[in-house]
């Protein structure tokens, strides 16, 4: 792994931070993009003169393009990219006021998208390399307790579905993450219980998964025991069930 070319975009979130820790210790050159300008300031004094990144708006979509572009010149282009900013939202509130629906499936699937686009038309051009994105086992099936969130993580599943499919034969790997839920800050509202994962065994994982260029992966490893058995459930027995439909 020694001075490959990384790009994280969403990079402040817990579980990027523990990924660009991972990879500047294997000796990456690295770009990082994130939201919060305090830490990302603070985590690139942190991985030192091989690292470098900028801050960015990821609901500015029309603005993507030209962050793959500065990532790509910083780098001397790009040999692995993870996508991994994501926000839960407020799945009550998104069922009665449209502008929260929007923001949810804006910030989890168009933005994703818009970011996408411009990184795939990259690594075609190149003929080689990872990318990577993180997504939820809450869009393998609607639950009633974050179907929003839920909904634009099963677009993104099917998006890069069909991504995979168009560029694996240049020789780009395109890997969905289906994370379980992790204890960030993301979820600290949220009951704790055996299934949570701690984000720097999930990076791990990640890193992992990215380098063997798998092309679905659920993380931790065993939400692929649990998540055939929710998806397949029929619904009006899934409906009885409240640990499953419950809010």
């Amino acid at each position: 792994m020694t001075q490959q070319r990384v790009l994280i975009l969403g990079a402040t979130s817990a579980i990027a931070t523990e990924v660009a820790r991972l990879y500047a210790r294997r000796g990456a050159r690295l770009y990082l993009v994130g939201r919060n300008a305090g830490k990302l300031e603070a985590l690139l004094r942190e991985l030192g003169a091989e690292a470098s990144g900028r801050t960015a708006d990821f609901a500015d979509l029309a603005h993507a393009p030209q962050i793959i572009d500065d990532a790509r010149l910083a780098l001397g282009g790009i040999d692995v990219a993870l996508i991994a900013h994501g926000e839960l939202g407020d799945q009550l509130q998104s069922e009665r006021s449209f502008v929260e629906a929007e923001s949810i499936l804006r910030t989890n699937f168009v933005s994703v998208v818009a970011l996408l686009l411009p990184l795939a038309n990259l690594l075609e051009q190149q003929r080689a390399g990872t990318l990577g994105v993180i997504t939820s086992v809450a869009g393998d099936r609607g639950r009633p307790r974050n179907y929003s969130y839920g909904a634009a993580k099963g677009g993104l599943n099917v998006f890069m579905q069909g991504l995979r499919s168009r560029l694996w034969a240049c020789g780009v790997n395109v890997v969905t993450l289906k994370l379980g839920p992790v204890d960030t800050p993301m979820t600290r509202d949220h009951e704790k219980n055996l299934l949570f994962a701690e984000p720097r065994a999930v990076a791990r994982s990640i890193a992992r998964v990215l380098a063997r260029g798998r092309g679905e992966a659920y993380v931790p490893w065993f939400w692929g025991l649990i998540m055939p058995i929710v998806k397949h459930t029929p619904e009006r027995l899934f409906q009885l069930l409240p640990f499953l439909s419950g809010r």
